[in-house]
């Protein structure tokens, strides 16, 4: 034990330590896992497994290093938060995770049981470490799946108008294309504007994976990381259009069935993949910007 104190010093990190936890402490930690398990069970068999929370397993490992990693610098802040506000907080989370778990509403029940982990948290460290590690714990919050309504309604407007601005490009070189309310005509085939920008869903999963390098490459540099945090909804954007772009082509070229099968699922990859080599090209090339609004501290 000496010997790995001893590595932790050299690196720079000060070992954990952990104190006994009360009675109280120890089955509020065994109540959290009793909520997690089914939950994350669920998510990881629904959620997971679709375009749009495809990032999750990725969210959570890398969440979970990101509070390893600065833990040792917020456990000397640990005080136990006020029963009063930890009670009544938990109380509310409980109800909306047992509301959620019987009308089996999984994007309800995700985040009111993160709610409740994090009021457990503040019971146990206090508002200043949690305060401390704000950003992994905000950055954890996309492991669970926000409600479809929600991104039905965010995204709607986006597929419309980046539909209507790939069909006007295509008309402008001389496709035979034109646009009916939710679906998209060219020659004989017709491609609906749902499927065509599914992309769109993964906006949330390509702002989770930016979010996480910018704060791991940029924390230092506050100004230039929300300066890059703006770019990207209008990359998302863009990659979604070439998307649409290219599923149009491959109806033309190749059939409905080509477009709907493994062209599809390879265009939102290539689209997801360029999205995030250009926010790192964009970052490359803004050195002289980063330079300008740093403090010192991120080259």
């Amino acid at each position: 034990m000496d010997a790995a104190t001893d590595r932790d010093r050299v690196r720079g990190r000060r070992p954990l330590r952990f104190p006994a936890l009360p009675l109280t402490g120890w089955l509020l930690l065994i109540g959290c896992v009793a909520l997690a398990t089914p939950t994350m069970l669920t998510v990881a068999q629904f959620s997971w497994s679709t375009e749009q929370g495809g990032h999750g397993p990725l969210v959570l490992a890398t969440g979970l290093w990101l509070l390893w990693r600065e833990a040792p610098a917020a456990w000397p802040l640990r005080t136990p938060g006020r029963p009063a506000i930890v009670w009544s907080l938990l109380s509310f989370f409980l109800l909306c995770y047992v509301a959620a778990r019987i009308t089996g509403i999984i994007e309800i029940e995700g985040f009111a049981l993160y709610g409740a982990l994090l009021v457990a948290g503040y019971a146990l460290l206090g508002g200043a470490v949690l305060r401390r590690l704000w950003f992994p714990l905000f950055y954890l919050g996309f492991v669970f799946p926000p409600p479809d309504q929600v991104v039905a309604v965010v995204t709607q407007p986006l597929k419309i108008a980046i539909s209507q601005q790939a069909v006007n490009l295509l008309y402008a070189l001389g496709y035979p294309i034109g646009s009916s309310g939710v679906s998209i005509q060219i020659a004989q085939y017709d491609l609906l504007v749902a499927a065509a920008c599914a992309g769109l869903n993964s906006i949330i999963s390509l702002t989770a994976i930016c979010l996480f390098y910018i704060y791991v490459r940029h924390q230092a540099n506050w100004r230039y990381a929300a300066l890059l945090m703006v770019t990207i909804l209008p990359i998302a954007v863009f990659a979604n259009f070439i998307r649409v772009i290219l599923l149009i082509l491959i109806t033309y070229y190749f059939g409905d069935a080509a477009a709907q099968g493994f062209a599809h699922d390879f265009a939102g990859l290539v689209m997801f993949l360029m999205a995030v080599l250009t926010i790192f090209a964009i970052d490359g090339m803004a050195a002289p910007l980063r330079r300008a609004l740093g403090n010192g501290h991120d080259d």
